[in-house]
């Protein structure tokens, strides 16, 4: 019993009555979506879903007596890093042993994508967790889990869809979640270069890099933070970086030097850049006050809105603009409220205001934190360098008129970083006020209760 009085303080008792309630009610409802989702949704409504299941078979062929990567003519998305395809090439292996179907890799595809699916959603749920143990430490509190920043991601019904998919975009958040963790943990110990230390965090430096592309933007403000040490300190992080980013270009180097001498590209993409001009895109995918603003919060589904970019990504965000989770967008007379889905997703949106205000005031008015001080700055960098390497991704490769890469998604780093530091100042926020705190809370779960819908398979 005592070791259950343990338990039970260090996650649920030194709460208040509300952020108890928060706790169970959200973690109830956030089961039933992965359970609901789980049985409702198949890997193959996914993005492109063809193209990485076409991956994860082509590495499967040659399991487990070989590792080779596809080529273009395999799947276009020969360019994307190996990691997310791994799991489910070896449960297809795996498959094929145990069946005795005459068309084995039509049979396991099913088979696999669901494992992948589970696989993925554990990622989440331990994603939350290191997330968690990270803001323990940035808040100086006893109890693990942060009521705020699990209502603010069980908001976002990205991440819903995200883990139904075979991406690379969940091992992104899972080992940037382990990589602020170590962060934490080895700032205390002043950056001692221990074998364990240098060693766990070069593996996380390289799996960011060889989950998607997207991961090597989290990595640039590792060095950027350098400059906000204290001179002893410096020295110290100096050394300790330096040599694990040594030992994580053993991980990361071979798949680009590999996608270098097979395409001719270490940055590879599946269709041909244009030379860089902000002309590129419209002023519409820039500016999003334009005549068609009202539809963000009339009908924010795919037909509307085309190519904008903060439009499409805050409608998809919060609600499900292309249509891959809450409706199909490949015929709208087909599913479940498929008709009126756009005008609730229209409410969500208004709703959403309120979550994404928090975000916002959290990237810019968290104060700085006594405890690790360079971590805030490593998020707030991370987050600019994100956006605007997807936004050089976005005018290098434009898709006009629809806007089809323009996904919440593929910036999934973003939004959890985001969410990260807007716990950071609401918590701020209670340390100043319980009451405009516990006004928060209640807010967000009046819009966590109204979007749950928007999370859910509707196919």
């Amino acid at each position: 019993m005592t070791k259950v009085k343990k338990i039970f303080k260090k996650y649920y008792l030194e709460n208040s009555r509300l952020e108890n309630f928060s706790i169970v009610y959200v973690s109830v409802v956030i089961l039933f979506l992965f359970i609901y989702n789980l049985l409702n949704y198949s890997v193959f409504y996914g993005y492109d879903a063809d193209a990485h299941i076409a991956y994860v078979d082509y590495i499967a062929m040659y399991l487990p007596s070989n590792f080779k990567l596809p080529l273009e003519e395999h799947t276009y998305e020969y360019f994307s890093p190996p990691i997310p395809y791994i799991f489910p090439a070896i449960a297809q292996v795996i498959c094929r042993n145990f069946s005795d179907s005459l068309d084995l890799v039509r049979h396991c595809q099913p088979i696999y994508g669901k494992f992948s699916q589970i696989f993925q959603t554990l990622l989440y749920v331990c994603s939350l967790y290191f997330y968690m143990k990270t803001l323990k430490v940035l808040n100086s509190k006893t109890t693990l889990i942060n009521v705020s920043f699990l209502i603010l991601m069980s908001l976002m019904a990205v991440n819903y869809r995200t883990i139904l998919m075979i991406r690379g975009e969940p091992y992104i958040v899972f080992f940037l979640s382990i990589l602020l963790y170590l962060f934490v943990k080895i700032y205390k110990s002043k950056f001692e270069i221990k074998g364990t230390n240098v060693f766990l965090f070069s593996i996380v430096i390289g799996m960011l890099g060889i989950s998607r592309q997207w991961g090597l933007l989290l990595l640039p403000s590792l060095a950027l933070i350098l400059f906000y040490f204290e001179p002893e300190m410096r020295k110290k992080y100096f050394k300790f970086m330096l040599i694990a980013f040594v030992i994580s270009m053993i991980i990361i180097l071979p798949f680009y030097v590999n996608l270098f001498l097979t395409s001719g590209s270490a940055i590879s993409f599946n269709k041909e850049p244009y030379p860089f001009s902000f002309n590129n895109q419209p002023n519409s995918f820039y500016n999003p006050f334009n005549e068609d603003i009202y539809k963000l919060f009339t009908k924010p589904i795919r037909g509307n809105l085309d190519n904008q970019l903060f439009p499409i990504l805050y409608s998809d965000l919060w609600g499900d603009y292309w249509g891959y989770l809450a409706f199909t967008s490949n015929n709208l007379e087909e599913g479940r409220n498929q008709l009126e889905i756009g005008d609730y997703l229209a409410r969500v949106n208004i709703f959403s205001l309120i979550p994404t205000t928090f975000l916002i005031l959290g990237l810019f008015k968290v104060r700085s934190n006594n405890q690790i001080n360079v971590l805030i700055r490593y998020i707030k960098y991370s987050i600019f360098i994100t956006f605007i390497g997807y936004l050089w991704f976005l005018i290098k490769y434009p898709e006009i008129p629809s806007g089809d890469t323009i996904k919440s998604s593929y910036v999934l780093q973003l939004f959890h970083l985001m969410a990260l530091i807007s716990s950071l100042y609401i918590e701020q926020v209670r340390k100043r006020s319980k009451k405009l705190y516990s006004a928060f809370l209640i807010t967000l779960l009046i819009v966590f209760t109204h979007n749950i819908p928007a999370m859910m398979s509707h196919f």
